[in-house]
């Protein structure tokens, strides 16, 4: 088995040095290598190198900025005006000082860990204050070679795992940079109903105009699942696409690099010969390009749709029709994009039978699915678990940060009866963590009575030899740890939650 050499003797103040790495290379290519990465130190300022290297079309273009949008629903950047034109310069534009720190600055707050090479964000700028003139020369000389991503599996919300690529921080720079300048040319031209990774769109629009097509009497859906997207696109139907709006032959070369520069997967780097790499900051702008094709097609012939990323549904009145819409959609997807629909979890069947982005439909209200609800309490069995040797104040950290990003995703569900049920179970889980931490009697009397309890209710308890979650819900455990104690703990309400965004006129 051939090996590649990555000659990494880069070291770090209180760091010791890492010798050379040797990697197995799977059907590798003479371009898929690892670049040597000289040491650096710590010290420098946070802002990034001024312009070095050959620029042969420096100071062609206009040199102020403007605003311009993150792809991924991020914050807002900065680029240079005269933007979008494809045939003027892009490849300086993106390698601009405004657009890389606006680059930089957006790395920065997405944070991430680190790629192959294993250099922490932290410390990228010492290592661009040294490396970064060579790195951009090499760019602008067609000779730059990205290193390859490393694949890590992520859990999904709605249950599963989905395969993440991190690239290196260097990488996640340029292809940043990438995303700013191209976003503009690319984006005005989408289609209203695709809401994935734009500036102002979020999952939640892509669920209220389900839920409108729904009231519209649009009761039928085309669920077609995409098999593994991002691991299918083919490079060449994709950069097609792409080159319909950018001529600048140096940066269609600059992203097929990128779409071939590897994966390293368990130690073992691959070849990738197609798929895009989910996690890259260019990724889901590449998406949305090629899926661009998709919704045109679904405008065309005048569907009701919705569109987040590779995920979307198509709405009918009838199951003939989406049978019918079915067949003709599978063909246009596989022939005209290459790509393959999982025809097992592809459905044609009433809106109240499909579930879109985690959320379902009963009539025309939101509500999470069953799967996410599973999902849920089995996390929250984890963070009250009674073998989870942490203090209570830990815990209920744990749990206030699990259910506000919770909630300020799923809590847009229109149904209100399971909330007080949820928010009941809630609070007798947590009663059971202290219950447990309390252990022995004469500290569960104790405790009780100070909260409380009657001292006769207190010692009945304390001796009862009942389980601790039979005993979560007594009189004594309710009388001592109420409501209102538990709330001063730190324990969020589910309730109070939903109702602060559903009615947030009424909220306390």
């Amino acid at each position: 088995m051939p090996r590649l050499h990555n000659e990494r003797s880069r070291s770090y103040p209180g760091r010791p040095v890492r010798h050379a790495i040797q990697l197995p290379l799977e059907s590798a290519t003479p371009g898929n290598m690892f670049g040597r990465r000289a040491g650096v130190s710590r010290g420098h300022s946070s802002s990034l190198p001024a312009d070095e290297g050959p620029n042969p079309e420096q100071g062609k273009g206009p040199s102020s900025s403007a605003s311009v949008m993150n792809p991924s629903g991020g914050a807002v950047g900065r680029r240079v005006d005269g933007m979008p034109n494809p045939d003027e310069n892009l490849l300086e534009r993106i390698l601009s000082r405004a657009n890389l720190s606006a680059a930089w600055k957006q790395v920065k707050a997405n944070r991430g860990a680190a790629g192959v090479d294993d250099m922490p964000i932290a410390d990228f700028m010492v290592y661009a204050w040294e490396h970064w003139p060579g790195i951009r020369s090499s760019i602008f000389a067609g000779s730059y070679q990205p290193l390859p991503v490393k694949r890590v599996d992520i859990p999904k919300a709605t249950g599963g795992t989905r395969p993440l690529g991190i690239p290196a921080v260097v990488d996640r720079l340029i292809q940043q940079a990438i995303a700013q300048v191209l976003a503009p040319i690319f984006d005005p031209g989408f289609s209203k109903a695709s809401f994935g990774f734009r500036k102002g769109l979020s999952p939640h629009d892509a669920v209220y105009q389900v839920r409108q097509y729904i009231r519209e009497g649009y009761r039928v859906a085309v669920d077609a699942d995409l098999a593994k997207f991002f691991d299918t696109v083919e490079h060449d139907v994709l950069m097609a696409r792409i080159s319909k709006k950018v001529r600048d032959k140096r940066v269609l070369q600059l992203i097929g690099r990128y779409l071939r520069a590897g994966v390293v997967i368990g130690g073992r780097l691959h070849d990738t010969r197609r798929g895009v790499p989910q996690g890259g900051p260019l990724s889901p702008l590449l998406s949305n390009i090629l899926l661009d094709e998709l919704d045109k097609e679904l405008e065309r012939r005048k569907h009701r749709f919705a569109r987040y990323a590779d995920d979307f549904v198509i709405l009918v009145k009838s199951q003939r029709a989406g049978e019918r819409v079915m067949a003709s959609i599978t063909r246009f997807l596989e022939k005209r994009l290459k790509l393959s629909v999982n025809q097992e979890k592809s459905k044609v069947a009433h809106s109240n039978e499909i579930t879109f982005l985690g959320f379902a439909f009963t009539g025309a209200k939101i509500r999470w699915s069953d799967k996410v609800l599973a999902r849920f309490k089995q996390r929250i069995k984890e963070l009250t678990s009674r073998s989870w040797g942490v203090s209570m104040d830990y815990r209920m950290f744990k749990l206030t940060e699990y259910l506000r990003g919770w909630m300020g995703y799923f809590g847009i569900s229109e149904l209100y009866r399971p909330i007080p049920e949820l928010d009941h179970w809630l609070r007798r889980r947590v009663r059971l963590c202290y219950w447990k931490q309390w252990r022995f009697c004469r500290t569960k009397v104790r405790e009780l009575t100070k909260l409380g309890t009657f001292l006769h209710t207190a010692i009945s308890a304390g001796l009862s030899r009942k389980g601790p979650w039979r005993l979560s819900r007594s009189l004594a455990t309710h009388s001592g740890m109420t409501n209102q104690w538990l709330k001063n703990q730190g324990l969020l309400s589910i309730k109070d939650l939903w109702v602060n965004i559903h009615y947030p006129a009424t909220a306390r």
